[in-house]
């Protein structure tokens, strides 16, 4: 009989399931073959992330019921909550910043020409082998900046 391969995440999400299904604390613990002080660590963490907020950048169609004035926030200091875009300056700093310009005039020419490979010329593997600038579409809002500050009289 060949081994049965699973990672420790799917061990724990099996783990998290059968809690949530009603099965008792010990008993879980004891067929995983884990104290009863890590399998509340565990169950612990699983609710934690359960209510964290949804991530500041959406998968395409997955939250297309919520409203485009919504916005939404990552907790701060942790940046893997929204690794697309981290992946994103992770490219940017490889092929904008080294090496360096040795002005501001030239590094901005480097920000722009990345810009304009990275929207227009490089497809996209989450965009269907797409380039953004092919999906882009303006919005049909205009903008009209933001209000002036009004302070009151201290």
């Amino acid at each position: 009989m060949p081994w049965k391969e699973c990672s420790v995440t799917e061990e724990r999400l099996r783990f998290v399931a059968r809690l949530l299904e009603g099965e008792g604390m010990s008993e879980v613990c004891r067929e995983f073959g884990i104290s009863r002080k890590t399998g509340y660590k565990i169950f612990n963490r699983y609710e934690s992330r359960a209510r964290c907020p949804v991530r500041s950048v959406a998968p395409a169609g997955r939250y297309a019921n919520q409203l485009p004035a919504q916005v939404e926030r990552i907790t701060p200091g942790h940046p893997q909550q929204n690794g697309r875009h981290e992946r994103m300056h992770l490219t940017l700093k490889k092929e904008a910043t080294r090496p360096p310009s040795l002005n501001s005039l030239q590094q901005q020419a480097k920000f722009d020409a990345f810009m304009r490979e990275f929207n227009a010329e490089r497809p996209h593997q989450a965009l269907a082998m797409k380039c953004p600038a092919e999906l882009y579409t303006a919005s049909p809002r205009p903008y009209h900046g933001l209000p002036e500050l009004e302070y009151p009289l201290a």
